[in-house]
């Protein structure tokens, strides 16, 4: 570009091969060919900084400090600019050949994400191409996205309810019950989407009432109270008092640090156990996990779940007229498959589980 300064250069986007593989300080700036600098804070935003490159102008002054080009208004100028070139390109790139674009975009999404959260700009004009990728590997902008779920995942307060896993394998279950009720599943399993989705949430929510949105993945809750849809609840086949005793007898089998008991009135034919995590708090601990701050201290807790007994269960129904050791026996088989279907079933009791069964056959 020659207006409204002069500028040659080349930026790309590195292939991540894993997680954790970001490299800073690989845009070089140049002065007519003249090397000036590879630490590009302060100098491009910081969410570019992680692309790779070559940038030359004769408008970047030679021989000055780090500190005078941070704050050299032909230096901003470049900056905004670049910001806004990769924005335009990006756009270009989704609406020229889509099925390409979709095609690389699980290799960009982390460096969209990153710009998407840091600078306010470049959030409103990648809205026009950042895609949500389902668990079927099907593509959608965020305006497709919201009219594809709108009837169907809208709950009681007009919030639209993203439900999302982090594995397919982890979370097949859920994931398939989820579709079983008609319901669409995002796969947000990069490093950034806990940051990405708590920053959608704010910044759909300051839209206005219409464009409340929230998060769930999939085994934060059981299926029917992911998307409330109004204060009607099925009736429970447990009184007070029997679920004080279902509970009893769980509490001596499971590990009450890091299990809760709570009931759900779900279909007779659904589990009668599902382990879930609290959306928030397993987010918080994700968060933090990642990149610390004022509340690192939700990194360091143990993880915690919830174990949601179905009241009108067969099976744990049933419990109330068992004697004590049979119900003891039923209760640490339906534990255990519990765990093992969340993959949280490990070590001497996953042994135990497999030799309890095999001595059945």
């Amino acid at each position: 570009m020659d207006y409204p300064f002069n500028l040659t250069g080349i930026l790309y986007f590195p292939k991540v091969k894993n997680r954790y593989e970001f490299q800073r300080n690989k845009i070089q700036l140049y002065c007519n060919e003249v090397f000036v600098t590879d630490s590009v804070e302060g100098i491009l935003p910081e969410f570019l900084s992680l692309l790779h490159g070559v940038i030359d102008s004769p408008d970047i002054p030679l021989n000055v400090s780090r500190s005078f080009l941070q704050s050299d208004q032909n230096v901003k100028k470049i900056s905004t600019y670049i910001t806004k070139k990769v924005a335009e390109k990006l756009e270009e790139l989704f609406k020229k050949d889509r099925e390409a674009y979709e095609k690389n975009w699980d290799d960009i999404r982390v460096f969209i994400e990153y710009g998407m959260m840091s600078d306010p700009k470049f959030y409103e004009r990648a809205e026009k191409f950042f895609l949500f990728k389902d668990t079927d590997d099907k593509y959608y902008t965020i305006e497709e996205y919201k009219t594809l779920i709108k009837e169907n995942q809208t709950d009681k307060n007009k919030a639209l309810v993203y439900l999302y896993a982090t594995d397919k394998d982890d979370q097949y279950t859920n994931i398939e019950n989820a579709k079983a009720k008609g319901y669409n599943v995002l796969m947000m399993d990069g490093i950034l989407d806990p940051h990405f989705i708590s920053a959608y949430e704010q910044k759909e929510g300051e839209k206005g009432d219409d464009n409340r949105a929230m998060f769930a993945r999939v085994d934060s809750n059981t299926i029917d109270k992911l998307i409330v849809k109004d204060d009607k609840e099925t009736a429970s086949g447990l009184d007070d008092k029997q679920k004080e005793t279902v509970k009893a007898a769980f509490e001596k089998v499971i590990d009450k640090v890091k299990f809760n008991v709570e009931f759900s009135n779900e279909g007779a034919e659904a589990a009668p156990v599902e382990v879930t995590q609290n959306e928030w708090m397993r987010r918080m601990k994700e968060m933090e996990q990642m990149g610390g701050g004022p509340m690192s201290f939700y990194g360091s807790m143990p993880d915690s779940y919830t174990l949601m007994l179905n009241t009108n269960s067969p099976v744990i129904t049933g419990l109330l007229d068992k004697d004590e050791a049979a119900q003891e026996a039923t209760i640490r088989q339906i534990y255990d498959l519990a765990l093992l279907s969340k993959n949280l079933l490990k070590g001497k009791d996953l042994s135990e589980f497999v030799k309890r069964n095999l001595e059945k056959l």
